[in-house]
């Protein structure tokens, strides 16, 4: 082969892979983090509306239902028919009874507090004098006696080798 036919051929082999990488290039992009496709969200399905109009009414029938098994008529309307019931007074009496009583807890609670005063105020004053008390000695707490040893003869001598006792 000559030098001619070699170009030749290589020429065409370039121009074969540059239109094939053209043809790739259309349809894909190279990958990378900025080119790679996100996952676009399912586009929602529509209902026409005769499908809206049918499930509107098989709501309100089921609507209509509930309302109609909740609802006993002749109770409900002649509870609404009486008028409310007239507010209820105390007579001057009762309501001085109460306020007799209340003011007899008041003035229980309020001396029972005079009491507390009086008594931490006794205390106040029995616990600041001008000298301080000798302190006092706490009685020592008598312990029942412990039991003593019995004595024990002592053992007799015995004689230590000096040998090393083969193991």
């Amino acid at each position: 082969m000559d030098n001619a036919t070699l170009i030749f051929e290589i020429d065409a082999e370039i121009a074969r892979l540059e239109q094939a990488r053209t043809s790739l290039a259309g349809l894909a992009e190279p990958i990378n983090e900025s080119s790679m496709p996100t996952k676009t969200p399912a586009k929602r399905r529509k209902l026409g509306k005769a499908a809206r109009a049918r499930i509107a009414e098989a709501q309100r029938k089921r609507w209509a239902a509930v309302k109609k098994a909740a609802e006993p008529a002749p109770a409900k309307a002649a509870k609404e028919a009486t008028p409310p019931a007239k507010k209820r007074k105390l007579s001057p009496a009762a309501r001085k009874r109460i306020a007799d009583a209340q003011k007899k807890r008041w003035a229980a609670v309020k001396a029972a507090k005079k009491a507390v005063k009086a008594d931490s105020a006794k205390k106040v004053a029995k616990k600041s004098p001008a000298k301080k008390a000798a302190p006092v000695k706490k009685a020592a707490v008598k312990r029942a006696p412990a039991a003593k040893p019995k004595k024990v003869a002592p053992a007799k001598a015995t004689t230590v080798s000096t040998e090393a006792v083969p193991f």
